[in-house]
Parts: structure tokens; C-alpha cells; sequence
């Protein structure tokens, strides 16, 4: 690992909230509950731990203490005091991890009325229209209040570092209006203590730290946490930092944004300088009232924006809902508006084969390679500001497109709307190097050394596309998806009505004249001569593959209507309560000179009393597919067997048989239409197992299959019991 690993690990995991000590301008010792006796206590208090806190600060004090705490229980911010040993302290009081913390900071007088200097500094700052304004009132007001060398409004960007937003400055103060401070400067355990604590405060970052004794809570040994002690010693790392700053005391505000730290108004001075606690508890009401107004003033800004991107989004969808062809190819004439949503420079729409391209873009090829990587990306809407980074071709264009904002819709089709941002070349001028370095003969853990202008040019970024961007291009995309869908299902509609429309047209027309053609086979065959001669034979063997073809012409018109009706959603079936091994009887008695002729053994059983709710026309139906090609599909010497049982609140029916079997790469197909004609077999449609399975559907029982290749195979339906 580099030494520069090695240094920013170190910081990001230095124990900053257990540092063991104090600064020593005050005192600190934890008290227990309700006996309020010492555990701990910082070295400039001197009492060793375990005595009564009447006992060592006198009962006049204890009282402005226990009246302290009676606020604190009452969730009341009263400053309280106490005199100890000639001195006058402001007495802080805090609970953590089951103990009672107690600070006491000497008090500090102010020279003028810090709460009226105070109110009028949040009047200025309520009155603030725009950010900018608001940025520039809050850095002057905050200076006048505390009189502070330097005082700078500090802003989080997206990638982690800091950038100065706001300044206010005494005569001789290095500026840092517009610079930006490496991520690094506060590392992530500093930055969530910001957050928890709306202020911190250094009166002279030269001091010498208290130590705390013991070292280690008495009820736990573990190390006592200051996360919230207003007493707790600083890093040396930042004393350091501050010194090379040029500043020996400071104060920081946090400021939060939906609970996350978004900033920090930083105070720095030349000299030790202490804050009262008047004037601090100032500075916490103006952070969060900064706070409010920061979110206050974005909030508005994306309100804005949210209502004309409505506006635009309904031009959008009324051209989706007037055009009633792609959903995509509708957008095609409001191409400025498209680009206007996002202001972005350049817009291409893929419709299938077809690419449209509007503005600056990369070139077609380039497009349609992007394409690809946003298909893969499985998202609704994919976005980058540095596209290279994400997809390594997009370097070669960046300059055209280093911002991506796409969607696709879930089609087996291409389609595509992708808008491109230009690459923004920029100079991020920072605050020196932002990389730490190590002072010659340091320790491991040092601040770096500059802050001098330091200027990095930036390039392969496109400006970060907005929130409120995001959601008009995701609200885009939704309607986009809803209309088409409404397409495809009007589409299947009107497929079905013209299947329909087909099926009926068919069934009417070739009817009558099967009928007619089977009624005149059966006169031919009746008018036949009774001589058994070669000839009568012959014709007799016509006239009865004539009537064959015939009935399995009239089989498949049949089966074409039902399969009209189940994939319309529409086919009935009429129940009644069926003995099971009645129908049984029925159904395999007719089956068993077939199966004789064949020398397959042809059995059935049944459980006694079984009743089932099915419609009796339909349940032949599914056993004669069932059971045809059972017989069709086991060779002579083969065994068939039908089985009914009871199955809780159904009926299981299973058809067995031990004749061939079905490709297990095929078994999960076989209720598909024309499977059977996709193997190659000829006598068969490859209707009946798909029927079947609606047929059973229709019941709301399930159909399903069993098999070994070579083993035979075994078709399982339930349905509803009657009785």
C-alpha cells in the first residue's frame, strides 16, 4: 500500500468521538444516576472518581445543577450556572450511553445584546429570495455576530469534496470564494459527527489536551464516547490543518439538508477567540434556519421546473394519445420539445431499423453500439454526466456526448429515446493539491501543507442532470409505456375479433358442405350392389376414406373453434356432478377394442363413491386425447392404466402407460399448440394436449405430465369433487 493509502486510511479511521480528553478551557466528568456520583472526570478537576458531586462543588451549586438537569428532562435549553472555586461557569449537561455527562465552561460576557444582534440577522436571512442572496447574507451576518477573521459558507458537491459558496472576510485574509477543498480535508467519521452536532466550537487550536481519568468507563472499560460533548478534543491532524490555514480558533456550523450534512459555515480567526454560549446557541438557530431556507429556496426552484416539465410532458402524451402508430415515432415531430425537457443538446429516437438524430450526437454507428449498452443495462431510465467512465467507446465522442439520459421500453423491437450533453470543459480551481502530503519528519497522520490556488482541469463531464429532470424523463417513459400497451392490447383485441370473425366465416361455410359430402357417402355406400366383386370393394374402400377425411375435417373445425374460445378467454363449459367410475366405465369401455386390437392392456380403477363437477362432453373429450395418444404412443404388449383417487377437495385423474415416453428437453412444450406436428409426427394436429390443458383450465383444475424417454409417461389432471 502507498503512502498516501496508508495516510488516508489512517484518517478516515482515526477515533476522533473517544480522543480521551478535553480542551482545556473547560471542565468535564460523568456523573451516574440518581446518585449523581463522579465516575470520570477530566485532570484539571481535581477529585478522584467516586465521591458525591454535592460533596466536591458544594450544595449551591449542586442545585443550579439539579436544576440544570430538570430542564434537560423537560427537553428546556435555560442556561444555568455555578460558581466553583471563584469562577463562573455555564453548566452543559448531556446523557450518552447510559451516563450523564456534566460540562462546565467558563462564562463568557458579552459586550452587546447578542439576542437582538441575533433576531435580526434571521429576519435577514427569512427575507432572502434566492440562493445566492442567501448564501452572501448568511457569511455577512454571521461575521458581524461573532467577529470571526473569515467566515465561508461551504457546500458539498456530488463527488464529496467542498466548494466555497459564500465568504466574508477581515482585511489581510487570504480569500477562498470559489475554491474547492478535497473531500479528503474532512473525513467521513468528522462529517457524520457534524452531523449529529449542530456546532463545534475551538477557542485556541494550540492547546494542550486534558486528559480524562480514568482512561476507561468504570461500568463498561470501554473508552468514553464525546460524540456530543462540546468539551471533546480535536484531532491533532486538524489543529494542525487549522495552523497551516492561518487561523488559531474556529467554529463550524453544520448545515442539513433532509437529514444528510449539506454543508458547513465555517469561522476561522487569527487569534484564540471564545464564544459565548448566547452567541452559540445564535449560530444553532441560524444554521437551522439556514437549513430551512436552503431546502426552502431548492425545493421552489424544482417546483418550478416540475410544473413546466408537466406542461412539456403533456404536449408528449397528446401526441402519444392523437397518433395511434408507434408510441416512439409520435414523439418524432416535437423533437425540440424533447430536448427542451432536459436541456439537452443533442436527441436521438430509435423506431426499430429506423434512427432519427436531432441536434449535436455521435454518429449513427456510435448510437446504435450506445444502444446496445443501455438495452444491457436493464434499467427504466439510465443517466451519466461522465458516459466515458461508464462506457469505455464513449471517450471516442465525448466531446459530442459526454452526458447520457435514456429510456427504452420492455419490446421485443428496438426502441430508444437518448438525449446527449456536450462535454463541459472546465478549471476546478482548488485549494491547494487536493492530496495530502507528508511533512518531512512527521508522523504518519498530517494535514497537507497549502492552500494556495491550485487549478486541475477537468474534462470528459457533461453538467449532472437534475432531479426534476430525471422524473419528467421517467414520467415520459411511463406514459410512453402505458400507451403502448394500450396499443398492444387494442391490436390483440382486433386480432381476436378478426380471428373470430374468421372462425365463424369458416365454420358456417365448411360445414354444410361436409355434411352435405358425409350424407352423400352414406347414400353411395347404401346404393351400393351387395355382390362381393372386386370392384364393390373398391368402391366401398373409397367411400369410407372419403367419409374419414371428411369426419377429421369436420374434427379439426372443431377444435379450431375451441381453440378460438380458450385463447378469447371464452370457453364455458356446463357442470354437473358425475359418478367418477360410472364415466370411467363409459369412457374406457369404448377405448378397449381399440386397445385390444392393438394388443395393448387397457385397464381402469377408481376409489368408491368419488363424484366429480365437470361437463361430461368436455371430460370425454380430454380422456380421448389423453388416452389416444396413450395408445398411439405404447407399443403391443404395453399396458395402459386409468386412475382416479381422491385429492382433498378434488379428484385426481392420471392416464399411465408404459410405451415410449417424451424427450424431457421437449415435456415442458407438449401443451403447446402444434407441438406434435413440431415433432415431425404426421397423424396427429397437435391440437389435443393444448386443448386438453384449456379444457381443464376451464374446469379450474391443472393438467400435467410426467415422463421417462423409454419408460412411458404418466398425464395427471385434477378437478373439483361433487357431493
Amino acid at each position: 500500500m502507498t503512502t498516501l493509502d496508508t495516510l488516508t486510511d489512517d484518517c478516515a479511521s482515526e477515533p476522533i468521538h473517544i480522543p480521551g480528553s478535553i480542551q482545556p478551557h473547560g471542565l468535564l466528568m460523568t456523573l451516574s444516576e440518581p446518585a449523581l456520583e463522579i465516575l470520570q472526570a477530566s485532570s484539571n478537576f481535581p477529585v478522584a472518581s467516586g465521591p458525591a458531586l454535592a460533596g466536591v462543588i458544594g450544595h449551591a451549586a449542586l442545585a443550579q445543577v439539579k436544576l440544570a438537569l430538570a430542564d434537560l428532562d423537560a427537553d428546556e435549553d435555560e442556561l444555568h450556572q455555578l460558581t466553583y472555586a471563584g469562577c463562573i461557569y455555564d453548566i452543559l449537561l448531556h446523557r450518552h450511553q447510559g451516563l450523564l455527562l456534566l460540562e462546565l465552561e467558563p462564562s463568557v460576557t458579552l459586550q452587546y445584546n447578542a439576542v437582538r444582534q441575533a433576531t435580526r440577522t434571521l429576519r435577514r436571512l427569512q427575507s432572502a429570495k434566492t440562493l445566492e442572496s442567501l448564501y452572501q447574507t448568511c457569511v455577512t451576518e454571521v461575521r458581524t455576530l461573532t467577529g470571526y477573521d473569515r467566515v465561508t459558507l461551504y457546500r458539498f458537491e456530488q463527488e464529496g469534496h467542498g466548494k466555497v459558496i459564500g465568504e466574508a472576510l477581515s482585511e489581510g485574509m487570504q480569500p477562498y470564494l470559489g475554491l474547492c477543498f478535497p473531500a479528503s480535508d474532512i473525513p467521513p467519521q468528522a462529517r457524520e459527527l457534524y452531523r449529529l452536532n449542530w456546532i463545534r466550537v475551538i477557542p485556541d487550536a494550540e492547546y494542550q489536551p486534558v486528559p480524562i481519568l480514568p482512561a476507561l468507563r468504570p461500568d463498561t472499560g470501554t473508552p468514553l464516547d464525546l460524540s456530543f460533548a462540546v468539551l471533546r478534543s480535536v484531532s491533532p491532524v486538524h489543529c494542525h490543518y487549522l495552523k497551516n490555514m492561518g487561523v488559531r480558533s474556529s467554529m463550524s456550523i453544520s448545515l442539513l439538508k433532509d437529514d444528510q450534512l449539506w454543508g458547513l459555515i465555517t469561522c476561522g480567526h487569527r487569534e484564540p477567540l471564545r464564544v459565548s454560549h448566547e452567541l452559540r446557541a445564535a449560530c444553532t438557530s441560524i444554521g437551522q434556519l439556514l437549513s430551512m431556507q436552503i431546502t426552502l429556496l431548492q425545493e421552489q426552484q424544482e417546483r418550478r421546473q416540475q410544473h413546466d416539465n408537466a406542461a412539456m410532458i403533456e404536449v408528449l402524451v397528446a401526441a402519444m394519445t392523437a397518433d395511434q402508430g408507434d408510441v416512439m415515432e409520435s414523439l418524432l415531430p416535437h423533437a425540440q420539445t424533447l430536448l427542451a425537457l432536459t436541456c439537452a443538446d443533442g436527441l436521438a429516437v430509435l423506431v426499430e431499423e429506423r434512427l432519427h438524430v436531432f441536434g449535436i450526437c455521435p454518429t449513427r454507428a456510435e448510437i446504435r453500439e450506445l444502444y446496445q449498452w443501455v438495452r444491457n443495462q436493464g434499467k427504466g431510465v439510465v443517466h451519466s454526466h461522465q458516459l466515458a467512465v461508464d462506457f469505455a467507446p464513449a471517450a471516442a465522442y465525448q466531446a459530442h456526448a459526454s452526458g447520457l439520459l435514456a429510456f427504452c421500453l420492455p419490446k421485443p423491437v428496438d426502441n430508444a429515446v437518448m438525449w446527449f450533453r456536450r462535454e463541459v470543459k472546465s478549471t476546478v480551481e482548488w485549494s491547494g493539491q487536493p492530496i495530502k502530503r507528508h511533512e518531512a519528519g512527521a508522523a504518519i497522520l498530517s494535514p497537507r501543507l497549502s492552500f494556495e490556488l491550485w487549478k486541475q482541469q477537468v474534462d470528459g463531464k457533461a453538467l449532472y442532470w437534475s432531479l426534476s429532470q430525471l422524473q419528467a424523463v421517467e414520467s415520459l417513459r411511463r406514459n410512453a409505456l402505458e400507451h403502448d400497451l394500450g396499443r398492444q392490447v387494442q391490436r390483440e383485441h382486433a386480432a381476436v375479433r378478426a380471428r373470430d370473425e374468421l372462425v365463424a366465416v369458416v365454420s358456417h361455410d365448411l360445414r354444410s358442405p361436409l355434411t352435405i359430402l358425409l350424407m352423400q357417402c352414406g347414400m353411395m355406400r347404401s346404393m351400393l350392389p351387395a355382390a362381393d366383386n372386386k370392384t364393390s370393394r373398391r368402391l366401398s374402400s373409397a367411400i369410407e376414406t372419403m367419409q374419414n377425411a371428411t369426419s377429421r375435417m369436420n374434427t379439426l373445425l372443431e377444435d379450431l373453434i375451441d381453440i378460438s374460445r380458450i385463447e378469447a378467454g371464452r370457453y364455458s363449459v356446463s357442470l354437473q356432478q358425475l359418478d367418477v367410475a360410472a364415466t370411467q366405465e363409459q369412457i374406457c369401455s369404448m377405448w378397449q377394442p381399440l386397445a385390444a386390437a392393438k394388443g395393448v392392456d387397457l385397464t381402469w380403477r377408481s376409489a368408491p363413491g368419488l363424484c366429480v363437477q365437470a361437463d361430461p362432453e368436455r371430460l370425454f373429450q380430454v380422456f380421448s386425447n389423453l388416452l389416444g395418444n396413450a395408445l398411439k404412443f405404447t407399443p403391443a404388449g404395453g399396458v395402459i392404466e386409468v386412475i382416479a383417487e381422491a385429492d382433498g377437495d378434488d379428484v385426481l385423474f392420471r392416464v399411465c402407460d408404459n410405451g415410449i415416453g417424451i424427450d424431457p428437453a421437449q415435456l415442458p412444450y407438449i401443451f403447446d399448440r402444434y407441438w406434435t406436428s413440431r415433432e415431425g409426427n404426421p397423424t396427429g394436429s397437435g391440437l389435443g394436449l393444448y386443448i386438453s390443458h384449456g379444457i381443464i383450465e376451464a374446469h379450474g383444475g391443472t393438467l400435467w405430465a410426467e415422463s421417462v424417454a423409454g419408460q412411458g409417461s404418466v398425464f395427471s389432471f385434477r378437478i373439483l369433487a361433487g357431493g
